[in-house]
């Protein structure tokens, strides 16, 4: 085991620190020059990428096409659906020029009073209003439903205390945007894409995740249900990895977006809309990752398997490359991706926690000894542990090894997420175990009064009402109420 990480601050004594400081030590990201904005690096935007990879597999999968739209949104289309504008009003950037000019002293730039729009712009908050302005003239008959179409690009919501990948004011993600000839039809579509968020960020990810409906508080502004899956990040705090919308009729009349139906009458289009965010990359790395740094499930992870090379001699290296290059080749041709880094500027020692930092999940390491014996060291990282592995079966070791590790990890976090989920029943216990972190099942009365109430004494809020949850009825923690079910509270980032 490479010795734990300098400077980098344990889990135990400041999560949040540790957090903040692995995301840059790892060569994830940083901050910019522009407040609340971030740099995503190289090796984070790799896991970004395998990341949109597979979940652009999947959406394509279920019929959905992608497509792209303007960065910019004239405001008048803001104003058009109530909900939708008032939820998102506070966090809008606004374009107002489009122009500068050379100040008078030549030494700078400046907005050129000539030159304001006749309407501002809005940068892209979410795409629900420029989309549905333009499905009005996509959709004119049933034939033409169900539109289904994704969009990967970048949004904009003013933050003021932001985090690297958590919550920063500009962020990468996608959003789909659906339309379909009835209710039935769109209800299904914003389920279907729940399951597949819940299936990615379960098999791919091994994060555990509850898959629910937000409560009428909660929910996306403008839509008439949200469903959610929540994960737990080892500080017992809940974060929310993917949303689906059921958007009713609201965009569709707000744009007057009707068709001809089957019967040759004329109705509004029935819409969804669902999206995930980079925000997913914080929850992969809080799901997982330790004092030494990240650890990465292998279906996620850019390098799956790093070789470093251990000798005295040039002639030593050459012996071990030529042994080495096998095994590389054995590896690539199963898909796995491997890095031989016999790069002669790094010792082994600083290697090794390097490695250990980005979160590779197998390393192999041969020396001359090992050389001699026909095997190499093999070394796992979500437990740190090693063996020493003959090189003829390696190839397969390794592929069967990076299965254990992917669902190693799934287990270690949804056994953590069972130890700190629990029942509630008493606002007093309530109010002492929701210090201690975790889901705290509990009946509520379904009214928004008590859930302000709680997220005002607490700061905890309703995740979601699990869909395959306890729907036994009880009565309500804190007014007596009738409950007609237990929902999970939980303090959130």
């Amino acid at each position: 085991m490479a010795v734990e990480l300098k400077g980098l601050t344990k889990r135990n004594d400041n999560y949040s620190q540790w957090y903040n400081e692995l995301v840059v030590k790892a060569d994830l990201a940083e901050q910019s020059a522009v407040r609340g904005c971030m740099v995503i690096k190289p090796y984070g935007y790799a896991i970004w990428e395998k990341m949109q990879r597979q979940l652009d597999d999947m959406f394509k999968e279920t019929g959905v096409q992608n497509a792209y739209f303007p960065l910019l949104i004239p405001k008048s289309f803001l104003s058009r659906e109530a909900e939708h504008v008032k939820g998102f009003a506070k966090e809008c950037a606004v374009v107002t020029h489009y122009r500068l000019k050379s100040s008078d002293d030549g030494q700078s730039v400046v907005v050129d009073p000539e030159a304001k729009l006749e309407e501002e712009l809005i940068i892209r908050p979410t795409s629900e209003t420029i989309i549905w302005n333009t499905y009005r003239n996509w959709i004119h008959s049933y034939r033409d439903l169900p539109l289904l179409i994704n969009q990967w690009a970048n949004v904009f919501r003013w933050e003021m205390r932001t985090r690297l990948f958590l919550r920063t004011a500009e962020f990468l993600w996608q959003e789909g945007h659906t339309a379909h000839a009835t209710s039935k039809e769109a209800e299904e579509e914003a389920v279907r894409m729940l399951n597949i968020y819940g299936e990615f960020a379960e098999k791919y990810m091994a994060v555990p995740v509850i898959k629910g409906v937000k409560s009428a508080n909660e929910r996306f502004a403008g839509a008439l249900n949200t469903y959610t899956i929540e994960g737990m990040m080892q500080d017992g705090k809940a974060l929310q990895c993917g949303t689906s919308h059921f958007l009713g009729q609201n965009f569709a009349k707000a744009f007057d977006v009707q068709f001809i139906d089957k019967e040759n009458k004329l109705d509004y289009v029935w819409a969804t809309s669902w999206g995930v965010s980079t925000r997913l990359m914080g929850a992969l790395i809080m799901t997982h990752s330790d004092d030494n740094g990240l650890v990465l499930p292998p279906k996620l992870a850019p390098i799956q398997v790093v070789i470093v090379p251990i000798y005295k001699k040039e002639e030593q290296l050459q012996q071990i490359g030529e042994k080495v290059a096998g095994i590389v080749s054995g590896l690539k041709a199963l898909g796995i991706s491997v890095k031989y880094d016999d790069a002669d500027n790094k010792r082994p020692g600083f290697k090794f926690a390097d490695y250990e930092l980005k979160g590779v999940p197998v390393r192999l390491v041969m020396g001359a000894r090992d050389l001699e014996n026909n095997t190499v060291e093999v070394m796992r990282r979500d437990t740190l542990e090693k063996e020493t592995v003959s090189c003829d079966g390696i190839v397969d070791y390794v592929r069967n090894l990076l299965d254990d590790i992917q669902n190693n990890i799934y287990q270690k976090a949804l056994d953590y997420r069972k130890q700190k989920t629990i029942e509630v029943n008493s606002y007093d216990e309530f109010k002492e175990k929701i210090e201690e972190g975790g889901f705290l099942l509990c009946h509520w009365d379904g009214t928004t009064e008590t859930e302000l109430k709680i997220k005002e004494d607490t700061k905890a809020t309703i995740r979601c009402i699990p869909i395959d949850g306890d729907e036994t009825p009880g009565v309500d923690m804190v007014t007596g109420k009738p409950s007609a079910r237990r929902v999970i509270f939980a303090r959130a980032y």
